[in-house]
């Protein structure tokens, strides 16, 4: 089954420093129609206007991985953690056990993030962050693993059974990704307009894939695309140690 949401159908908030959309109902927030695509279930398309952001606040028992579209975001937490991660690259935060975090744009210029929350397949575990750069041209028409729960090389790991990709395309070009039996996956160009399986796609928009054997995406303009690949049954390990 192919779910398309388009950006009129995706829920969103402005509160001047901050304006959201939410792919994902969560709490007040979102279109309630629009539930959890197996362990994922938060994708936030954020604009962070300059000079402000989120201050110190707690997360436990939860994947966040943040993906850079445009300009710069500041990181600091309660751990000691402090750093800054560029346009194209990658933070993931194991929040495991509990920690407190801020997040801004401390430049001049707005952030545009993608935030994802995936439910992790561990408790017990300690907090954990890190940011890793990641080449737009390592990309280049192929999907890479910005973050995985299976130990691929060279991503960020998390803590969940799933996968966050990235893929950048040129116009007219296509990719094809099969996927793993027993996991669902979400789709979302950060620029361009693209085909999935047929269905068009533009920029922030969202497509979900519930029991399909594959994606197939063809890029009708240059397009970068950020796609989640996650288990849709819950699989829970007690203290990993990971």
């Amino acid at each position: 089954m192919i779910e398309h949401r388009t950006l009129a159908e995706i829920g969103g908030v402005d509160i001047g420093w901050l304006k959201a959309k939410h792919h994902f109902a969560i709490g007040q927030y979102g279109n309630p129609t629009h539930k959890a695509v197996g362990r994922l279930y938060v994708w936030n398309d954020d604009e962070i206007a300059p000079r402000a952001g989120f201050s110190l606040h707690p997360h436990a028992d939860v994947e966040i991985i943040t993906y850079v579209r445009e300009g710069v975001i500041t990181h600091e937490d309660d751990l000691g953690n402090k750093g800054r991660t560029k346009a194209g690259d990658v933070q993931v935060m194991s929040a495991g056990t509990g920690i407190r975090h801020s997040e801004r744009n401390d430049e001049e210029t707005p952030t545009r993030i993608f935030q994802i929350w995936i439910k992790p397949n561990q408790v017990g575990n300690p907090p954990r962050w890190s940011t890793q750069p990641f080449p737009r041209s390592d990309r280049a028409g192929r999907f890479v693993p910005l973050a995985s729960g299976y130990g691929a090389p060279d991503a960020l790991p998390i803590r969940a059974d799933a996968e966050v990709f990235g893929a950048v395309l040129a116009a007219g070009g296509s990719i094809k990704l099969e996927l793993k039996v027993g996991h669902d996956a979400y789709l979302v160009p950060a620029l361009g307009s693209v085909l999935v399986n047929g269905v068009r796609v533009e920029a922030r928009e969202g497509v979900a894939l519930r029991d399909e054997p594959s994606l197939e995406v063809e890029a009708l303009c240059d397009a970068e695309m950020v796609l989640v690949v996650a288990a849709n049954s819950p699989t829970r390990r007690q203290q990993s140690g990971l």
